[in-house]
């Protein structure tokens, strides 16, 4: 039988605490290096006046990828065939209709 005590002992010593276990320091829970952030997105100084950044090795080819993928997708979403029921109830039902009439046009060239 477990009790509640025996229950809560066995979900905290499952739990991670942040900060690190007590068998010491955790290789994901770090400190860090900087004794307190320095206020700015993503932690970069600003470039000094007229100076431009120079792009990573990962944007240019992250760009194009993001760029293609959105172009293929809206192409090729917008050229998909028109297949829900509501057109195909709509066709079949121009069909009857067309039958009808034809029906209905020999009904009366034979009076």
């Amino acid at each position: 039988m477990l009790t509640p005590t025996m229950l809560r002992q066995r979900l905290l010593s499952s739990l991670r605490i942040r900060g690190g276990s007590s068998s010491g320091a955790s290789r994901w829970t770090s400190p860090g290096h900087e004794e307190r952030p320095k206020g700015y997105p993503f932690n970069r100084t600003p470039l000094a006046p007229g100076e431009s950044r120079k792009w990573e090795d990962w944007e240019l080819p992250c760009y194009i990828t993001s760029f293609l993928t959105i172009v293929i997708l809206g192409v090729g979403l917008n050229a998909k065939p028109d297949l829900t029921i509501e057109t195909w109830a709509h066709e079949k039902a121009l069909e009857r209709l067309k039958i009808e009439a034809a029906a209905n046009a020999n009904n009366e060239s034979s009076e």
